[in-house]
Protein backbone atom coordinates (compact mmCIF):
# COMPACT_ATOMS: atom_id res chain seq x y z
CA UNK A 1 0.00 0.00 0.00
CA UNK A 2 1.20 3.82 -0.63
CA UNK A 3 0.27 6.58 1.22
CA UNK A 4 0.05 9.98 -0.53
CA UNK A 5 -0.93 13.15 -0.01
CA UNK A 6 -1.36 16.21 -2.27
CA UNK A 7 -0.79 19.84 -0.55
CA UNK A 8 -1.41 23.19 -2.03
CA UNK A 9 0.94 25.96 -1.30
CA UNK A 10 -1.84 27.55 0.43
CA UNK A 11 -3.00 24.81 2.78
CA UNK A 12 -3.24 25.83 6.28
CA UNK A 13 -1.60 24.75 9.21
CA UNK A 14 -3.74 22.27 9.78
CA UNK A 15 -3.00 20.63 6.21
CA UNK A 16 0.39 21.03 6.78
CA UNK A 17 0.50 18.64 10.24
CA UNK A 18 -1.82 16.30 8.02
CA UNK A 19 0.89 16.08 5.31
CA UNK A 20 3.49 15.36 7.78
CA UNK A 21 1.18 12.39 9.47
CA UNK A 22 1.30 10.73 5.73
CA UNK A 23 4.86 11.75 5.08
CA UNK A 24 5.70 10.01 8.44
CA UNK A 25 3.67 7.18 7.65
CA UNK A 26 5.62 6.68 4.11
CA UNK A 27 9.18 7.50 5.45
CA UNK A 28 8.17 4.01 7.79
CA UNK A 29 6.97 1.92 5.11
CA UNK A 30 10.26 2.52 3.16
CA UNK A 31 12.92 2.68 5.90
CA UNK A 32 14.56 -0.72 5.56
CA UNK A 33 14.85 -0.87 10.17
CA UNK A 34 11.27 -0.55 9.93
CA UNK A 35 10.58 -3.17 7.01
CA UNK A 36 12.85 -5.89 9.22
CA UNK A 37 10.61 -4.51 12.36
CA UNK A 38 7.63 -5.42 10.97
CA UNK A 39 8.76 -8.60 9.24
CA UNK A 40 10.28 -10.29 12.86
CA UNK A 41 6.94 -9.00 14.39
CA UNK A 42 4.93 -10.69 11.40
CA UNK A 43 7.24 -13.89 12.39
CA UNK A 44 9.80 -13.99 9.40
CA UNK A 45 12.71 -13.04 12.17
CA UNK A 46 14.67 -16.36 11.26
CA UNK A 47 14.47 -15.73 7.53
CA UNK A 48 15.92 -12.44 8.10
CA UNK A 49 18.96 -13.37 10.19
CA UNK A 50 19.88 -16.37 7.87
CA UNK A 51 19.82 -13.64 4.69
CA UNK A 52 17.73 -16.37 3.11
CA UNK A 53 13.74 -14.61 3.43
CA UNK A 54 12.47 -13.00 0.74
CA UNK A 55 10.55 -9.31 0.95
CA UNK A 56 7.17 -8.79 0.90
CA UNK A 57 6.07 -8.34 -3.20
CA UNK A 58 5.33 -4.81 -3.28
CA UNK A 59 8.79 -3.91 -0.76
CA UNK A 60 11.85 -2.58 -2.77
CA UNK A 61 14.86 -4.59 -1.59
CA UNK A 62 16.72 -1.81 0.40
CA UNK A 63 20.41 -1.09 -0.32
CA UNK A 64 22.90 -3.91 1.33
CA UNK A 65 24.91 -1.04 2.70
CA UNK A 66 22.34 0.11 4.36
CA UNK A 67 20.65 -3.02 6.14
CA UNK A 68 20.31 -3.73 9.58
CA UNK A 69 22.02 -0.80 10.12
CA UNK A 70 25.34 -2.05 8.90
CA UNK A 71 28.33 0.99 9.16
CA UNK A 72 30.57 0.93 6.45
CA UNK A 73 34.47 1.80 6.55
CA UNK A 74 35.75 4.84 6.95
CA UNK A 75 37.29 6.08 3.63
CA UNK A 76 41.05 6.23 5.13
CA UNK A 77 39.95 2.56 6.57
CA UNK A 78 39.28 2.32 2.99
CA UNK A 79 42.59 2.87 1.50
CA UNK A 80 44.18 1.34 3.88
CA UNK A 81 42.41 -1.99 3.07
CA UNK A 82 42.85 -1.32 -0.45
CA UNK A 83 46.70 -1.22 -0.34
CA UNK A 84 47.16 -4.44 1.92
CA UNK A 85 44.50 -6.23 0.32
CA UNK A 86 46.16 -6.30 -2.94
CA UNK A 87 49.66 -7.00 -1.46
CA UNK A 88 48.41 -10.11 0.26
CA UNK A 89 46.38 -11.05 -2.88
CA UNK A 90 49.47 -10.73 -5.38
CA UNK A 91 51.93 -12.19 -3.14
CA UNK A 92 49.45 -15.40 -2.09
CA UNK A 93 48.97 -15.98 -6.06
CA UNK A 94 52.01 -15.18 -7.15
CA UNK A 95 54.33 -16.72 -4.56
CA UNK A 96 52.14 -19.91 -4.19
CA UNK A 97 51.80 -20.24 -8.04
CA UNK A 98 55.68 -20.10 -8.24
CA UNK A 99 55.05 -23.22 -5.75
CA UNK A 100 53.50 -25.06 -7.25
CA UNK A 101 55.61 -24.45 -10.47
CA UNK A 102 58.56 -26.02 -8.83
CA UNK A 103 56.95 -28.90 -7.61
CA UNK A 104 55.91 -29.62 -11.32
CA UNK A 105 58.94 -28.76 -12.97
CA UNK A 106 61.55 -30.44 -11.14
CA UNK A 107 61.82 -33.97 -10.67
CA UNK A 108 64.46 -33.38 -7.88
CA UNK A 109 61.40 -31.77 -5.76
CA UNK A 110 58.77 -33.92 -5.95
CA UNK A 111 59.63 -35.64 -2.60
CA UNK A 112 56.69 -36.52 -0.26
CA UNK A 113 56.64 -33.42 2.24
CA UNK A 114 57.23 -31.00 -1.38
CA UNK A 115 54.27 -32.67 -2.52
CA UNK A 116 51.82 -32.02 0.47
CA UNK A 117 53.50 -28.38 0.55
CA UNK A 118 52.71 -27.86 -3.56
CA UNK A 119 49.07 -29.00 -2.22
CA UNK A 120 48.74 -26.67 0.54
CA UNK A 121 49.97 -24.22 -2.35
CA UNK A 122 47.75 -24.83 -4.54
CA UNK A 123 44.49 -24.28 -2.28
CA UNK A 124 46.29 -20.85 -0.89
CA UNK A 125 46.67 -19.76 -4.86
CA UNK A 126 42.80 -20.78 -5.75
CA UNK A 127 41.80 -18.81 -2.66
CA UNK A 128 43.45 -15.74 -4.36
CA UNK A 129 41.81 -16.57 -7.49
CA UNK A 130 38.29 -17.39 -6.45
CA UNK A 131 37.91 -15.55 -3.67
CA UNK A 132 39.90 -12.32 -2.64
CA UNK A 133 39.28 -10.45 -5.94
CA UNK A 134 34.92 -10.54 -4.72
CA UNK A 135 36.11 -10.10 -1.03
CA UNK A 136 37.68 -6.86 -1.87
CA UNK A 137 35.15 -5.72 -4.67
CA UNK A 138 32.97 -5.56 -1.39
CA UNK A 139 35.49 -3.72 1.45
CA UNK A 140 35.42 -0.72 -1.16
CA UNK A 141 31.52 -1.25 -2.48
CA UNK A 142 30.18 -1.90 1.19
CA UNK A 143 27.78 -4.38 -0.62
CA UNK A 144 27.72 -7.46 -2.54
CA UNK A 145 27.10 -7.19 -6.14
CA UNK A 146 27.84 -10.37 -7.20
CA UNK A 147 24.00 -12.31 -6.75
CA UNK A 148 23.09 -14.82 -4.55
CA UNK A 149 23.90 -17.87 -6.27
CA UNK A 150 27.37 -16.94 -6.38
CA UNK A 151 28.05 -16.12 -3.17
CA UNK A 152 26.60 -19.47 -1.96
CA UNK A 153 29.47 -20.82 -4.68
CA UNK A 154 32.06 -18.43 -2.92
CA UNK A 155 31.34 -19.60 0.20
CA UNK A 156 31.95 -23.45 -0.42
CA UNK A 157 35.29 -22.36 -2.52
CA UNK A 158 36.30 -20.65 0.74
CA UNK A 159 35.37 -23.66 3.18
CA UNK A 160 37.16 -25.93 0.18
CA UNK A 161 40.21 -24.24 0.33
CA UNK A 162 40.47 -23.97 4.30
CA UNK A 163 39.58 -27.25 5.25
CA UNK A 164 42.11 -28.51 2.54
CA UNK A 165 44.76 -26.71 3.89
CA UNK A 166 44.06 -27.61 7.38
CA UNK A 167 44.49 -31.60 6.51
CA UNK A 168 47.67 -30.82 4.17
CA UNK A 169 49.15 -29.36 7.96
CA UNK A 170 47.74 -32.26 9.75
CA UNK A 171 49.16 -34.68 7.55
CA UNK A 172 52.76 -33.02 7.84
CA UNK A 173 52.48 -32.97 11.09
CA UNK A 174 51.28 -36.57 11.88
CA UNK A 175 54.45 -37.39 9.38
CA UNK A 176 56.96 -35.10 11.60
CA UNK A 177 56.02 -37.18 14.29
CA UNK A 178 56.37 -40.55 12.96
CA UNK A 179 59.53 -39.69 11.73
CA UNK A 180 61.01 -38.14 15.07
CA UNK A 181 58.83 -40.27 17.39
CA UNK A 182 58.26 -43.54 16.59
CA UNK A 183 60.90 -43.90 13.89
CA UNK A 184 58.89 -44.72 11.35
CA UNK A 185 59.63 -43.13 7.85
CA UNK A 186 57.11 -44.38 5.61
CA UNK A 187 55.49 -41.64 3.64
CA UNK A 188 56.27 -42.18 0.14
CA UNK A 189 55.07 -39.67 -2.76
CA UNK A 190 52.84 -41.99 -4.17
CA UNK A 191 51.28 -42.07 -0.46
CA UNK A 192 51.45 -38.64 -0.42
CA UNK A 193 48.90 -38.06 -3.53
CA UNK A 194 46.76 -40.63 -1.94
CA UNK A 195 46.29 -38.78 1.02
CA UNK A 196 45.77 -35.68 -0.75
CA UNK A 197 43.35 -36.92 -2.71
CA UNK A 198 41.44 -38.28 0.14
CA UNK A 199 41.88 -34.78 1.79
CA UNK A 200 40.32 -32.48 -1.02
CA UNK A 201 37.37 -35.57 -1.04
CA UNK A 202 36.57 -34.80 2.23
CA UNK A 203 37.48 -31.08 2.15
CA UNK A 204 34.57 -31.12 -0.86
CA UNK A 205 32.21 -33.60 1.36
CA UNK A 206 32.10 -30.59 4.06
CA UNK A 207 31.67 -27.86 1.75
CA UNK A 208 29.43 -28.82 -0.83
CA UNK A 209 26.30 -28.18 0.89
CA UNK A 210 27.04 -24.33 1.18
CA UNK A 211 26.58 -24.79 -3.10
CA UNK A 212 23.23 -25.66 -2.59
CA UNK A 213 22.18 -23.64 0.00
CA UNK A 214 22.13 -25.56 2.92
CA UNK A 215 22.79 -24.20 5.41
CA UNK A 216 21.45 -20.69 3.91
CA UNK A 217 24.48 -17.80 4.48
CA UNK A 218 23.74 -14.52 5.02
CA UNK A 219 24.06 -12.68 1.50
CA UNK A 220 27.17 -10.48 2.67
CA UNK A 221 25.46 -6.99 3.28
CA UNK A 222 26.95 -6.99 6.92
CA UNK A 223 30.63 -8.54 6.05
CA UNK A 224 33.13 -8.74 2.81
CA UNK A 225 31.62 -12.26 1.41
CA UNK A 226 29.11 -14.95 2.37
CA UNK A 227 29.83 -15.79 6.53
CA UNK A 228 27.34 -17.74 8.90
CA UNK A 229 24.82 -15.42 10.50
CA UNK A 230 22.81 -15.86 13.60
CA UNK A 231 20.34 -18.60 13.36
CA UNK A 232 18.29 -20.38 15.86
CA UNK A 233 18.11 -23.57 14.01
CA UNK A 234 19.54 -26.47 15.07
CA UNK A 235 20.33 -27.97 12.36
CA UNK A 236 22.56 -24.40 10.95
CA UNK A 237 24.33 -24.42 14.32
CA UNK A 238 25.12 -27.71 14.31
CA UNK A 239 26.73 -27.25 10.84
CA UNK A 240 28.55 -24.40 11.97
CA UNK A 241 30.03 -26.08 15.16
CA UNK A 242 30.64 -29.22 12.54
CA UNK A 243 32.87 -27.31 10.46
CA UNK A 244 35.03 -24.93 13.23
CA UNK A 245 35.78 -28.05 14.45
CA UNK A 246 37.32 -29.75 11.31
CA UNK A 247 38.69 -26.41 10.26
CA UNK A 248 40.25 -25.39 13.13
CA UNK A 249 39.80 -27.33 16.66
CA UNK A 250 40.29 -30.80 15.73
CA UNK A 251 43.57 -30.07 13.74
CA UNK A 252 44.77 -27.61 16.27
CA UNK A 253 44.58 -30.45 19.13
CA UNK A 254 46.09 -32.95 17.11
CA UNK A 255 48.88 -30.87 15.81
CA UNK A 256 49.65 -29.15 19.08
CA UNK A 257 49.74 -32.93 20.72
CA UNK A 258 51.94 -33.84 17.80
CA UNK A 259 54.57 -31.09 18.69
CA UNK A 260 54.66 -31.28 22.32
CA UNK A 261 55.36 -35.41 21.64
CA UNK A 262 58.44 -33.97 19.10
CA UNK A 263 59.51 -31.27 21.66
CA UNK A 264 59.78 -34.10 23.74
CA UNK A 265 61.75 -36.05 21.81
CA UNK A 266 64.23 -33.66 20.55
CA UNK A 267 65.00 -32.34 24.02
CA UNK A 268 65.42 -35.96 25.27
CA UNK A 269 67.90 -37.16 22.47
CA UNK A 270 69.61 -33.80 22.85
CA UNK A 271 70.46 -34.65 27.09
CA UNK A 272 71.98 -38.45 25.37
CA UNK A 273 74.14 -36.64 22.68
CA UNK A 274 75.51 -34.33 25.59
CA UNK A 275 76.10 -36.74 28.11
CA UNK A 276 77.81 -38.45 24.71
CA UNK A 277 79.79 -35.79 22.84
CA UNK A 278 82.73 -37.84 21.74
CA UNK A 279 80.86 -41.09 20.46
CA UNK A 280 78.58 -42.09 17.80
CA UNK A 281 77.01 -45.24 17.09
CA UNK A 282 78.94 -46.77 13.83
CA UNK A 283 75.49 -47.37 11.63
CA UNK A 284 74.83 -43.44 11.89
CA UNK A 285 78.27 -42.88 11.32
CA UNK A 286 78.03 -44.85 7.93
CA UNK A 287 74.09 -43.23 6.83
CA UNK A 288 75.70 -39.78 7.77
CA UNK A 289 79.05 -40.49 5.42
CA UNK A 290 81.54 -40.41 8.01
CA UNK A 291 82.74 -44.43 7.73
CA UNK A 292 85.86 -42.42 5.80
CA UNK A 293 87.09 -41.32 9.04
CA UNK A 294 90.35 -42.78 10.59
CA UNK A 295 90.14 -41.21 14.60
CA UNK A 296 87.83 -42.08 17.15
CA UNK A 297 84.23 -40.41 15.38
CA UNK A 298 83.73 -37.22 16.79
CA UNK A 299 81.43 -34.99 14.94
CA UNK A 300 79.39 -31.70 16.35
CA UNK A 301 75.95 -32.75 15.39
CA UNK A 302 74.42 -29.82 14.23
CA UNK A 303 70.79 -30.06 16.27
CA UNK A 304 69.42 -27.39 14.07
CA UNK A 305 69.86 -30.13 11.37
CA UNK A 306 67.75 -32.71 12.84
CA UNK A 307 64.83 -30.08 13.57
CA UNK A 308 64.83 -27.70 10.96
CA UNK A 309 61.96 -29.25 8.95
CA UNK A 310 59.93 -29.89 12.03
CA UNK A 311 60.65 -25.93 12.98
CA UNK A 312 59.04 -24.85 9.55
CA UNK A 313 56.00 -26.95 10.31
CA UNK A 314 55.84 -25.30 13.83
CA UNK A 315 56.45 -22.13 12.38
CA UNK A 316 53.17 -22.94 9.69
CA UNK A 317 51.24 -23.91 12.45
CA UNK A 318 51.86 -20.83 14.55
CA UNK A 319 50.60 -18.88 11.30
CA UNK A 320 47.65 -21.11 10.97
CA UNK A 321 46.53 -20.86 14.53
CA UNK A 322 47.20 -16.57 15.41
CA UNK A 323 45.22 -16.16 11.43
CA UNK A 324 42.84 -18.71 12.37
CA UNK A 325 41.81 -18.87 16.00
CA UNK A 326 39.81 -14.89 15.55
CA UNK A 327 38.13 -15.76 12.70
CA UNK A 328 36.67 -19.48 14.06
CA UNK A 329 35.79 -17.62 17.05
CA UNK A 330 34.08 -15.05 15.20
CA UNK A 331 32.10 -17.95 13.48
CA UNK A 332 30.54 -19.22 16.48
CA UNK A 333 29.51 -16.34 18.30
CA UNK A 334 27.88 -14.48 15.42
CA UNK A 335 26.18 -17.78 14.91
CA UNK A 336 25.08 -18.38 18.36
CA UNK A 337 25.11 -14.44 19.34
CA UNK A 338 22.16 -12.12 17.98
CA UNK A 339 23.95 -9.62 19.86
CA UNK A 340 26.82 -9.43 18.33
CA UNK A 341 25.70 -10.05 14.65
CA UNK A 342 23.89 -7.09 14.62
CA UNK A 343 26.11 -4.81 15.73
CA UNK A 344 26.53 -1.71 13.94
CA UNK A 345 30.55 -2.71 13.64
CA UNK A 346 29.66 -5.65 12.37
CA UNK A 347 30.77 -5.01 8.42
CA UNK A 348 34.56 -3.53 9.96
CA UNK A 349 35.08 -6.72 12.59
CA UNK A 350 34.14 -9.07 9.72
CA UNK A 351 36.93 -7.43 7.20
CA UNK A 352 39.55 -7.31 9.55
CA UNK A 353 39.33 -10.93 10.83
CA UNK A 354 38.02 -12.55 7.22
CA UNK A 355 41.63 -10.86 5.94
CA UNK A 356 43.27 -11.95 8.85
CA UNK A 357 42.66 -15.43 7.46
CA UNK A 358 43.59 -14.35 3.96
CA UNK A 359 47.12 -13.13 5.25
CA UNK A 360 47.94 -17.36 5.91
CA UNK A 361 48.05 -17.77 1.95
CA UNK A 362 50.65 -14.88 1.86
CA UNK A 363 52.57 -16.00 4.81
CA UNK A 364 53.08 -19.66 3.42
CA UNK A 365 55.32 -19.30 0.46
CA UNK A 366 57.70 -16.65 2.16
CA UNK A 367 57.83 -19.08 5.22
CA UNK A 368 59.09 -21.71 2.31
CA UNK A 369 61.29 -19.38 0.88
CA UNK A 370 62.95 -18.48 4.09
CA UNK A 371 63.03 -21.99 5.44
CA UNK A 372 63.52 -24.51 3.00
CA UNK A 373 66.91 -24.32 0.67
CA UNK A 374 65.45 -26.09 -2.24
CA UNK A 375 62.89 -24.33 -2.82
CA UNK A 376 64.83 -20.80 -2.39
CA UNK A 377 67.43 -22.03 -4.78
CA UNK A 378 64.53 -22.98 -6.89
CA UNK A 379 62.92 -20.15 -7.24
CA UNK A 380 65.81 -18.03 -7.47
CA UNK A 381 66.81 -20.48 -10.45
CA UNK A 382 63.42 -19.63 -12.56
CA UNK A 383 63.63 -15.87 -11.80
CA UNK A 384 65.97 -14.17 -14.49
CA UNK A 385 69.06 -12.17 -13.26
CA UNK A 386 67.34 -9.01 -13.53
CA UNK A 387 64.79 -9.97 -11.18
CA UNK A 388 66.91 -11.69 -8.48
CA UNK A 389 65.93 -8.92 -5.48
CA UNK A 390 65.43 -11.39 -3.06
CA UNK A 391 68.11 -11.94 -0.36
CA UNK A 392 70.31 -14.76 -0.40
CA UNK A 393 69.62 -16.62 2.91
CA UNK A 394 72.78 -18.50 4.31
CA UNK A 395 72.23 -22.33 3.50
CA UNK A 396 72.43 -25.67 5.43
CA UNK A 397 73.14 -28.84 5.17
CA UNK A 398 73.10 -30.65 1.43
CA UNK A 399 73.26 -33.91 2.11
CA UNK A 400 70.09 -35.90 1.29
CA UNK A 401 69.51 -38.24 4.33
CA UNK A 402 66.20 -40.32 5.14
CA UNK A 403 64.98 -37.75 7.90
CA UNK A 404 64.18 -40.95 10.73
CA UNK A 405 68.30 -41.67 9.90
CA UNK A 406 69.42 -39.27 12.18
CA UNK A 407 66.78 -39.73 15.17
CA UNK A 408 67.19 -43.46 15.75
CA UNK A 409 70.31 -45.38 16.96
CA UNK A 410 70.80 -49.01 18.50
CA UNK A 411 69.93 -48.89 22.21
CA UNK A 412 73.24 -50.60 22.76
CA UNK A 413 75.33 -48.25 21.62
CA UNK A 414 75.67 -44.17 21.56
CA UNK A 415 72.37 -42.28 19.91
CA UNK A 416 72.71 -39.30 17.62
Amino acid sequence: MVYSANVSPVDTGESNATFGVFGTMLLNLTDPRHARHHDMVGGSEENCSLGGGAAAADTPTPAPSLQDGVEGISVGLQVFFLIVIIAILLVALLGNAVVCLMVYQRSAMRSAINILLASLAFGDMMLAVLNMPFALVTVVTTHWIFGDAFCRVSAMFFWLFVIEGAAILLIISIDRFLIIVQKQDKLSPYRAKVLIAIAWALSLCFSFPLAVGQPRLQVPSRAPQCVFGHSAEPGYQAYVVLITLVVFFIPFIVMLYTFMGILNTVRHNAIRIHSHPDSICLSQASKLGLMSLQRPFQMNIDMSFKTRAFTTILILFSVFTVCWAPFTTYSLVSTFSRSFYHKTSFFEISTWLLWLCYLKSALNPLIYYWRIKKFRDACLDLMPKYFKFLPQLPGHTKRRIRPSAIYVCGEHRSVV
